[in-house]
């Protein structure tokens, strides 16, 4: 990646540093120190991961941030018509055009393309410690803890309005997809100002390679097994502290969770 990054980028419009993240949570303390050091831009190179940790560190700063795309899913980059090679995304970067797009705050946390919980948090969680990375070894890890798993009751408040639902999983989409142009909120846009709620209920095994089709043919929103509601403020109660997920990444959190959308607070550089 650092060749192509000192080949591509253009040296008359711009000066470069290049730093490395060494451990989780290391790329948004870069990202801090790159805003008050004075640079204007800041890029992630790597997955959605990466991204949201580069995200929190200049939201709301003024700094401009890129993706060149090096993950496992890249769902934001995907979302935003990042082109998936590095030459080409770092050619967007001399073209510097420029959006605002939404975040989300999550209890004390943000996620900037996709949160949850439920059976995608847990693969997640295990996904994390899995040695076999990678789209094969997400589905590997799926089918394997497809079998296991079992549904949960939530109370959730969306924008006032009351529902109770057992679910076998909750996302919380600010963009439509997970990564690898998998697609749960056919409708949600990084640009509305609003988060998409999708609830994924209890459904027989039989039923999941159809609903893992329609989230590659962005159909998701057409299963009977398939509730999604839009809002500003979601509140959820579950039974117990348990593992979500904040674009993609595992954490662990009490069973309450308040959820908020960050109206334009991120400038990014798009297609």
């Amino acid at each position: 990646m650092p060749e192509y990054i000192e080949q591509v980028i253009d040296r008359s419009r711009f000066d470069f540093r290049i730093s490395y993240s060494e451990r989780v949570e290391h790329a948004y303390m870069l990202s801090k120190a790159a805003v008050k050091d004075g640079y204007d831009i800041v890029i992630a190179v790597g997955g959605d991961g990466t991204v949201n940790e580069v995200a929190k560190g200049v939201m709301d700063t003024g700094v401009v941030m890129g993706v060149v795309p090096f993950g496992s899913g890249n769902g934001l980059a995907r979302s935003l018509h990042i082109p998936m090679s590095p030459v080409k995304a770092l050619v967007l970067i001399n073209n510097l055009k420029t959006d605002r797009i939404d975040a989300a705050k999550f209890n004390n946390d943000y996620f900037f393309n996709m949160s949850g919980m439920g059976f995608d948090a847990h693969i997640s969680q295990q996904f994390a410690s899995n040695k076999t990375r990678g789209f094969s070894g997400y589905i590997k890890t799926t089918f394997r803890e497809l079998s296991k798993y079992k549904p949960s009751v939530y109370k959730i408040n969306i924008d006032d309005q009351l529902i109770e639902r057992k679910a076998f999983m909750l996302s919380v989409a600010n963009s439509s997809q997970f990564g690898n142009d998998a697609h749960i909120a056919p409708r949600a846009d990084v640009k509305d100002g609003l988060l998409d709620l999708v609830i994924v209920k209890p459904f027989p095994w039989y039923v999941f390679p159809s609903l893992a089709l329609r989230m590659f043919t962005n159909t998701a929103d057409k299963s009977s097994y398939v509730e999604i509601y839009r809002g500003k403020n979601i509140h959820i109660e579950r039974p117990a502290d348990g593992a979500i997920h904040l674009d993609g990444e595992p954490k662990w959190m009490n069973g309450e969770i308040r959820i908020q959308v960050l109206p334009l607070s991120l400038q990014m550089i798009v297609a």
